[in-house]
C-alpha cells in the first residue's frame, strides 16, 4: 500500500512537471503557470517567462514503425503509436512555413482532429499574422513553440478558442507523436489562440490535453535544426528562429472564420 501511495504521489509529481513546461499565458497578456500556450508549456500551453524551461518530462524517445513522413529528402520511421494516419482525408489544407533562413516546413492539418482550431489556424496564417513572428521557445527531445507576436510567451491573437481536446470534452484521439502540430494554451483549456507547438519527440502525456491538429509532412530537418539552437534559461533560442512567411493552401476548400469564445 505505502509502494503504491509513492508512485502515486511520484505520478503527480511528473504531471505537474510537465504542465509546467508546456504552460504558459493566455491571449489575452495575462500570465499563466501553465507550460505553453499548449503549445508548449503553453505548448502544450503557452509558455510563460516564470515556467521551468528544462525539463522535459513530456519527451520520450521515438518508438520505430513503418511510415515516411515529416521529412525532407529522407526516409524516416514514425514512432508506433502515430495515428495520424486516421486523421488523413482527401484535399487537407498544407500550411508552409518559410523560415529566414530558406529553409521550409510543410504541414498537413487535419479538420478532422480538431475543425475550429484548424479554421482558426488558417484565419491567422492568411492574415499573414504569423509572418515575421519567431520560434520562442525550443526545448531538445520535446518541442518547438512559435506564433506569439511578443516574442515571450505572452502574446496572442487578442481571442482565445475553446480548446479541442478530451479532457475538455471535445473528442480528440490524435497522439502527440513526432512532427504534430498542436495548439498552445494557458491553465485554462480555452485560452489557445495563436500560439502553436511541433513535436519533435513523443509526449504521450499531452494527448487528450492538447488540441493536435496537424502533422509536419516535409521539413523536420528543419524543425531539428531549429530545436537544436544554443538558448537561454528560458528556452528562447539566443539567434531569432524567425518565419519568415506562412502559406496556406486549402485545396479550394472554403474554410470559415473560427468560433471565439472571448
Amino acid at each position: 500500500m505505502l509502494r503504491q501511495s509513492r508512485k502515486n504521489v511520484a505520478f503527480l509529481l511528473i504531471f505537474t512537471a510537465l504542465f509546467l513546461i508546456i504552460a504558459g499565458c493566455g491571449n489575452n497578456g495575462t500570465s499563466s503557470s501553465t507550460t505553453g500556450q499548449t503549445g508548449t508549456s503553453g505548448t502544450t500551453t503557452e509558455s510563460s517567462s516564470t515556467s521551468t524551461s528544462t525539463d522535459q518530462a513530456g519527451s520520450t524517445t521515438e518508438s520505430t514503425g513503418t511510415d515516411s513522413s515529416a521529412t525532407t529528402g529522407t526516409t524516416e520511421e514514425a514512432s508506433a503509436t502515430d495515428n495520424s494516419a486516421d486523421f488523413k482525408q482527401a484535399n487537407d489544407p498544407i500550411v508552409t512555413i518559410e523560415m529566414d533562413n530558406g529553409k521550409k516546413v510543410e504541414i498537413e492539418l487535419f479538420p478532422k482532429a480538431a475543425p475550429n482550431t484548424v479554421n482558426n489556424f488558417i484565419s491567422l496564417v492568411k492574415s499573414g499574422f504569423y509572418d515575421g513572428l519567431t520560434f520562442h521557445r525550443v526545448i531538445p527531445e520535446f518541442m518547438i513553440q512559435g506564433g506569439d507576436p511578443d516574442g515571450a510567451g505572452t502574446g496572442g491573437p487578442g481571442y482565445s478558442i475553446a480548446g479541442e481536446f478530451k479532457s475538455n470534452n471535445v473528442q480528440n484521439d490524435l497522439k502527440h507523436t513526432r512532427g504534430i502540430l498542436s495548439m498552445a494554451r494557458a491553465g485554462d483549456p480555452n485560452s489557445g489562440g495563436s500560439q502553436f507547438f511541433i513535436m519533435v519527440a513523443d509526449s504521450p502525456q499531452l494527448d487528450g490535453e492538447y488540441a493536435a491538429f496537424g502533422k509536419v509532412i516535409s521539413g523536420m530537418d528543419a524543425v531539428d535544426e531549429v530545436v537544436n539552437l544554443p538558448r537561454d534559461g528560458q528556452d528562447k533560442p539566443n539567434t531569432p528562429a524567425v518565419m519568415k512567411k506562412v502559406t496556406v493552401d486549402t485545396k479550394g476548400v472554403t474554410y470559415p472564420e473560427p468560433e471565439k469564445v472571448k
